[in-house]
This record gives C-alpha cells, sequence and structure tokens, in this order.
C-alpha cells in the first residue's frame, strides 16, 4: 500500500529564492513517515513507544523546487524492503494539483529497531515484521 500525506508549505519554510529550503524536504518526508508507520502497524498510542526505531540514513533527491502555494503538496511513502532489524521505506513529493503528476523530490530512509530502554538493536517482532511486509510496494 502506497501512503499519501497532504503537507502545506509554510511561509517559513520559504528562503531568500522565494522556494522552499531544502532542508524542510526533510521535515516533509518526516511527517508523512511518521503518520504512514502509526497507519500500517496499526499502532495505539505513540508508535514509537510500541515499536522503538530510530531514522539510521535518509537520501534526497531534488528534482524540482517547492513554491509557496496551495493546495497542499502531497507525500507518497510505501515500504520498499523488510530486513530483519531494519526496513526501507521510499518517499516522494509529489504534486497533483494540475493535470500532470509533477515529482520534486524522491528519498529513501532506512529506519532500524531498536529496544525501547537500551536502544540497542534489536529484530523485527514478528507482528511488527507481519504489518511492514503487507505494504511493500515497488511504485
Amino acid at each position: 500500500m502506497m501512503y499519501t500525506h497532504p503537507v502545506l508549505v509554510r511561509w517559513s519554510d520559504i528562503d531568500s529564492y522565494d522556494h522552499v529550503n531544502n532542508v524542510r524536504y526533510f521535515d516533509y518526508l518526516q511527517e508523512a513517515r511518521i503518520a504512514f508507520l502509526g497507519q500500517v502497524t496499526e499502532a495505539t498510542g505513540d508508535f514509537f513507544a510500541q515499536y522503538p526505531c530510530v531514522l539510521v540514513s535518509q537520501t534526497v533527491d531534488y528534482l524540482r523546487p517547492i513554491l509557496l502555494r496551495h493546495p497542499p503538496y502531497d507525500v507518497d511513502v510505501w515500504i520498499a524492503a523488510v530486513g530483519t532489524s531494519s526496513y526501507t521505506l521510499g518517499s516522494r513529493i509529489v504534486d497533483r494539483s494540475g493535470e500532470s503528476e509533477d515529482v520534486y523530490a524522491k528519498a529513501e530512509s532506512v529506519i532500524v529497531a531498536v529496544d525501547g530502554t537500551t536502544h540497542a538493536k534489536r529484530a523485527l517482532g514478528d507482528t511488527e515484521r507481519a504489518a511492514l511486509l503487507k505494504h511493500v510496494v515497488t511504485p
């Protein structure tokens, strides 16, 4: 399942070149990632308390500048791969307001499961793994 999360560009996101500062792309991706993981795992309450994990790597390919406008841009998120103690999410920031679908950025995020107390790497639990595997997508 590919998940879509709308993000609004805030005035404070705009830099001196009149487009979204590249660091803000990470904020948009994080916002969508957290919403997606909560939904995928059907977490009740705090996702991170139920399934402790950390972001260990994120790469972003900037394809075009995001501008201040309305309606919101979409951030698509999906599970790209599941390992023993980690999983990879694919993401993209998309404008679907016109007749075409314009992709502004593509990202890959690697998440590692950790123990909530010691923060040591742990194997994915059976329930967690099953939920993630059900949502693997090849876009």
